[in-house]
């Protein structure tokens, strides 16, 4: 999904840097505040978030792409988020709605948008991440531009034929998306409503699901059944 976004951002124009968190060195956060204090908007630990805090904030749009786990975003993720801290200022301020945040440190904050796929078929699985994007937009003064969520997203790992059509199709309309992001800086309703379609019936890709798991764990028990063989040889 992000391969065939940052394609059609890459074809609008955009300067594009694709990151892989879990390449990264990115400690958990240590909450002693020392970013606001000893060296304000700098962090304390010193591992890859040294860069990554920059490229954050010098970005004019971040693209936050993960799989969805229990609801929400990978742990390495979450960590990254927890490192931001150090990029909005301790004192506070009361905004529209009459709750607080922080101040900006700087003039200027990336816009975001968030990337997601899961295995279950309904788009109702991504309303925690939903509401978890937007609320983190809130606090570092920033706005969820666009969000593309998709269930049954174990489709893109099938090489069948039968389904090749259709997962063409569904990369198009990705890589539209990135076009119209660096454009537009929004999705059209037409991409948006397409993109929210399932990309086979869901009880289709349940069915197919379920004959994968049962060859998977039928590989598994021959696999295991063969250990125990040469072991008892």
């Amino acid at each position: 999904m992000v391969q065939e976004f940052l394609t059609g951002a890459r074809e609008a124009g955009a300067e594009v840097e694709n990151i892989f968190l879990v390449k990264k060195d990115i400690k958990h956060c240590l909450g002693t505040f020392n970013c606001w204090t000893r060296t304000p908007g700098e962090c304390e630990i010193k591992d890859d978030m040294e860069e990554l805090l920059p490229k954050f904030a010098g970005s004019d749009i971040v693209v936050f792409a993960t799989p969805l786990y229990v609801d929400n975003v990978t742990g390495i993720m979450k960590h990254f988020m927890d490192r931001l801290i150090p990029i909005v200022s301790p004192y506070f301020e009361k905004v529209e709605n009459g709750e607080y945040r922080h101040q900006k440190r700087y003039e200027k904050y990336p816009k975001m948008m968030v990337i997601s796929n899961c295995g279950f078929p309904e788009q109702s699985h991504f309303q925690v991440l939903s509401l978890l994007f937007r609320r983190i937009a809130r606090n570092l003064h920033s706005e969820v531009i666009a969000e593309i969520y998709r269930g049954g997203g174990e489709i893109f790992r099938e090489r069948s034929l039968l389904l090749k059509p259709f997962i063409g199709r569904y990369k198009k309309l990705l890589r539209r998306a990135g076009r119209e992001i660096v454009e537009n800086l929004r999705l059209s309703e037409e991409t948006m409503a397409k993109l929210e379609k399932p990309i086979i019936p869901p009880d289709q890709y349940i069915k197919g699901a379920s004959k994968n798991w049962d060859k998977l764990l039928s590989k598994v028990g021959t696999s295991s059944k063969d250990e125990d063989e040469q072991a008892d040889n």
